[in-house]
C-alpha cells in the first residue's frame, strides 16, 4: 500500500507564505519641516525642529560672528538666534520686531534659525530625494539632497541641520 509523503520543510514553507500578489512594497519616507528664508526653500529633518515661534527682544553679542544675530530668551532657554542666509554669505535676513524663528535642536543643543516664511511638514519618499547640486547656492557639505515641489517648479534644499549647527559652533568659537 501506498502511504501519504510528508511535505518538506521547503513545501511547508511555501504553503504558509503569503501570496505574491498581496505582497507589496513600502517604499520608505521621511519628514521634513520646509521653511523659505529670502529667495531660498530649505528643509530640515522633522527630528531637529521642535517648534516655531516668534522671539521678542535679541540681545546683540559683541564680537560674535556675522551669522549670530545675538542671544533671546525663550521658555526658560538662551537660545543663540541664527540668520542662515548671512551663514551661507546669501545676503541677510530682515530684522523684525517679533521675528519668526523655528528652534532647531540636535543632540543638546538648540538655537533659533530665523525664517521669513513657514512652508509646513513634508512627507517625501526616500529615493524621490536627489543629490546636491555641484555649485549651488549652499555648500553641499551642509546639504542631505534636493526635492522637487509643485510639479518640479520650485526645489526645496534639504539641510543637514546637524552638520550646520556643528560648523555654526565652530566658527563662532573660532572668532
Amino acid at each position: 500500500m501506498c502511504g501519504v509523503l510528508e511535505p518538506t520543510p521547503l513545501q511547508r514553507a511555501l504553503g504558509l507564505a503569503p501570496d505574491k500578489a498581496s505582497a507589496r512594497v513600502e517604499r520608505p519616507e521621511k519628514e521634513f519641516f520646509v521653511f523659505k528664508i529670502g529667495q531660498l526653500m530649505l528643509g530640515v529633518d522633522s527630528v531637529n525642529a521642535r517648534e516655531v515661534t516668534r522671539l521678542g527682544v535679541i540681545t546683540p553679542l559683541p564680537r560674535a560672528a556675522s551669522f549670530v544675530m545675538g542671544v533671546a530668551g525663550h521658555r526658560g532657554e538662551v537660545l543663540p538666534v541664527l540668520d542662515l542666509l548671512r551663514f551661507f554669505a546669501q545676503g541677510e535676513s530682515r530684522h523684525a520686531e517679533r521675528m519668526l524663528c523655528f528652534i532647531g535642536v540636535h543632540a543638546s543643543f538648540a538655537a533659533a534659525f530665523v525664517a521669513d516664511e513657514v512652508v509646513g511638514l513634508r512627507k517625501v519618499f526616500v529615493a524621490d530625494i536627489l543629490p546636491p547640486p555641484v555649485g549651488g547656492e549652499i555648500p553641499t557639505e551642509h546639504v542631505l539632497g534636493v526635492i522637487h515641489e509643485a510639479g518640479g517648479k520650485k526645489m526645496v534644499t534639504l539641510l543637514d541641520l546637524p552638520r550646520v549647527v556643528q560648523t555654526s559652533r565652530t566658527r563662532a568659537v573660532t572668532r
